[in-house]
């Protein structure tokens, strides 16, 4: 069955980095892009960025372009982010998703990981 584990999360100072982790098994990983998702507390649900099944193409909500980066290691099944510069905004649980197709303007499917907790302290 698909299998979604993030890691990474914590405490961090404002402007300090993080790196996410999303360990996947259960399907082939390059036939997929894979995103991360983020829910701040009292928020909906928003989508972080979105990187295709090969790591050619990725997309980014408009708050963390140049701060955030998504990258793949589909010999690890692993998808990552790297948040720098990071912001009191940037508090929220982070959820790793599988899109439904190796594009990476595909939806999402229904297979999400337990998600991770970043809190940015100023």
């Amino acid at each position: 069955q698909v299998q979604l584990v993030e890691s990474g999360g914590g405490l961090v100072q404002f402007g300090g980095s993080l790196r996410l982790s999303c360990t996947a098994s259960g399907f082939i990983f390059s036939d997929y892009a894979m995103s991360w998702y983020r829910q701040p507390p009292g928020k909906n649900r928003e989508l972080v960025a979105v990187i295709s099944g090969v790591g050619d193409k990725t997309n980014y909500l408009d708050a963390v372009k140049g701060r955030f980066s998504i990258s793949r290691d589909n010999a690890k099944n692993t998808v990552y982010l790297q948040m720098n510069s990071l912001e009191s905004e940037d508090t929220a649980v982070y959820y790793c998703n599988r899109r439904n197709s190796e594009n990476y303007y595909s939806r999402s499917s229904p297979y999400w990981g337990q998600g991770t907790q970043v809190t940015v302290s100023s």
